[in-house]
């Protein structure tokens, strides 16, 4: 009795959203798939596993192929140019199977699966308004990304070659990847957003995911899109100061100490950035208007990403031949300034692993860790000044060289709290 109550409220609630999307969209005489027929489908579902069950296996296939076969002598007899109901047959199917589901005690997936197929059922007019404006642009960079994220990635092997085992393909082509998809997705989001929202929101997650692609898709594409360099600018300094706390949570993970090291360091060194982010924001909000779809040839960049995945790979291979030199200590921090020309994440983590195993101080790991970020912005001022507009290059450089310079003096800080404390009472 309850897997029958169970299964008819589920299926009265698919039926709900489906009746609702049919008379928004035709008001007069969309009740063919409703709240009862839902409900009777889902219960016939429930009733076939039973069935099955206790007496022949073959009872719940039987009322599927029935269901499709109701389908398909219905599409027959509709009129000449009437839709063919592809989405009701599917979801059909699925809500039988969600009676089954309730039937063998599978209550979570049952819910599960009703729960996906009512939002897949209520965003039909939404996703219908939203793709009538596809452009060329949109369909053909979302299949260009699609070929570089699950066609290409999946079949790069992931292991190391070559002198020092310098060189790791899937990492490589990873940081393709990446770069892609900051651009497809600010793209996306700029599309589906106003161009200034879009920008800050990919900014936020790219500051997330990596400050480094972050700044060369933006700074490309304040080129292709000179109107919108400033927000570009904005959405640079976004990004590479999230970059600061991001680190700062994972190297506390790792190790507290070198965390604690780091908090007031990284605090300077953070503060033109948000006092940047702050000026910028507030001159966009008053010049805030409707604005035209930002006009991008290709969201993608991939010869961009494919230059960059090369350069990493190159100073990948240096790091990987430095560390081999068995000499951590003397050359760290020239190894801690090629490493972070290319990625923060990897030193700290790298030197945090090395403090807990006593290989090195708290305050020499906190330099290393310094001294990759202020290369790590060397790096982006140099991606902005050779690819970004004359505007953006123009702001993201005052940027750089205020937060590198207080990336200086959080590195003097270390140096001077590490003076005061070895000295004698």
């Amino acid at each position: 009795m309850l897997s029958l109550i169970a299964s008819a409220g589920l299926g009265a609630m698919i039926g709900l959203i489906r009746q609702w999307s049919e008379q928004t969209e035709r008001p007069e005489g969309a009740d063919f798939a409703g709240v009862r027929t839902f409900s009777c489908w889902s219960l016939l579902g429930c009733a076939a596993a039973f069935l099955s069950e206790q007496y022949s296996p073959a009872v719940l296939p039987v009322v599927l192929l029935m269901v499709g076969a109701h389908f398909v002598l219905g599409n027959r007899a509709a009129e000449p140019g009437a839709p063919l109901g592809s989405t009701t047959f599917a979801a059909s199917v699925l809500t039988v199977l969600v009676g089954a589901l309730v039937h063998w005690q599978r209550p979570r997936e049952a819910v599960l699966l009703g729960a996906l197929l009512m939002v897949l059922l209520g965003v039909k007019r939404p996703v219908h308004a939203w793709t009538r404006h596809f452009t060329e642009t949109d369909i053909r960079a979302t299949l260009q990304f699609i070929a570089v994220t699950g066609v290409i990635l999946p079949l790069v092997p992931d292991r190391a070659f070559g002198p020092f085992d310098g060189f790791n393909p899937h990492s490589i082509w990873l940081m393709v990847v990446l770069i892609s998809g900051v651009g497809f997705a600010g793209y996306v989001l700029m599309r589906l957003l106003s161009a200034h929202a879009g920008v800050f929101l990919t900014s936020l997650l790219g500051g997330i995911a990596s400050s480094t692609a972050t700044t060369l898709a933006f700074s490309r594409r304040s080129r292709e899109d000179p109107g919108h360099s400033e927000p570009y600018a904005v959405g640079v300094a976004i990004a590479c100061t999230v970059m600061l706390p991001r680190v700062l949570v994972f190297t506390s993970l790792v190790n507290p100490d070198l965390a604690q090291h780091l908090l007031l360091p990284f605090g300077v060194m953070a503060l033109p950035g948000i006092v940047y982010t702050a000026w910028g924001m507030r001159r966009l909000g008053r010049k805030e208007r409707k604005e035209d779809q930002p006009a991008i040839g290709n969201p993608l960049s991939l010869v961009t990403a494919l230059k960059f995945a090369a350069l990493y790979a190159g100073i990948g291979f240096l790091v990987k031949a430095a560390t081999h030199s068995g000499h951590l200590q003397g050359t760290l921090l020239p190894l801690a300034f090629v490493s972070g020309l290319t990625d923060l994440d990897a030193i700290s983590l790298s030197v945090a692993r090395s403090l807990g195993s006593g290989a090195l101080t708290a305050p020499l790991a906190a330099q290393a860790v310094m001294v990759a970020a202020i290369a790590n912005s060397i790096l982006k001022t140099g991606l902005a000044v050779g690819l970004g507009s004359p505007t953006l290059r123009k702001h993201v450089l005052i940027l750089m060289l205020f937060t590198v310079a207080a990336g200086i003096a959080g590195l003097w800080l270390i140096g001077a709290s590490t003076t005061s404390a070895a000295a004698p009472a």
